[in-house]
């Protein structure tokens, strides 16, 4: 038995196919363009610079906590023994306003925190400098590492070209940006005709 309901919808969607607001074919057309989107993805995802660069980026992690490890359980140790530093670096602070307790001294940064000190922990700050200076370092060997190694290296020569003062290859003849000669060539001859003799 009809209802009002599916009558109307059975109007409406012939007003709809008559004034072309409903597709029959658009569910299948929606469909392509999902598949369609779907397959460009996977091959945008799947590219082999994509892989490699998830690959660098993976290796670059686990290089820089390895680093950071080097830096703070090798390298800082030591140098916490030294006369002036009585504890590590890492746990080094100033008290620049004390807390609500601060008739004592704080030991640790913890207990300056906990009392609600403001405390300036310049020895974390070092602590990251140090690991930053050192991953730097150990970036730096590997590419000279890689450059002897292979044909091209990773550390390019630089120099400012003396007319725009911009940064060139040191190995280019010209500049990219002001076409300025770097090595002379504008002293050259460089006409392809031959002398004319003089009469």
């Amino acid at each position: 038995m009809p209802t009002e309901n599916s009558s109307f919808m059975r109007r409406w969607s012939s007003e709809q196919l008559r004034a072309g607001l409903l597709d029959p074919e658009g569910l299948v057309s929606s469909a392509t363009k999902v598949k369609s989107l779907w397959t460009g993805f996977l091959s945008f995802a799947m590219q082999e610079n994509v892989l490699q660069v998830a690959v660098g980026v993976t290796i670059a992690t686990a290089f820089t906590k390895l680093v950071n490890s080097l830096v703070s359980d090798i390298l800082l140790p030591p140098i916490s023994l030294l006369p002036w530093m009585d504890r590590n670096l890492d746990e080094k602070f100033l008290v620049l306003r004390g807390g609500g307790n601060a008739t004592e001294l704080y030991n640790t940064k913890a207990q300056a925190l906990a009392d609600g000190a403001l405390i300036w922990t310049y020895g974390s700050f070092l602590d990251e400098l140090m690991s930053f200076m050192g991953i730097g370092f150990a970036l730096y060997i590997i590419a000279n590492v890689y450059g002897m190694m292979s044909k091209e290296s990773i550390i390019k020569n630089v120099v400012k070209c003396p007319y725009c003062k911009k940064a060139v290859s040191g190995e280019a003849k010209r500049c990219a940006t002001c076409t300025s000669w770097l090595d002379g060539g504008e002293d050259v001859e460089t006409s392809a005709l031959p002398a004319r003799a003089s009469l």
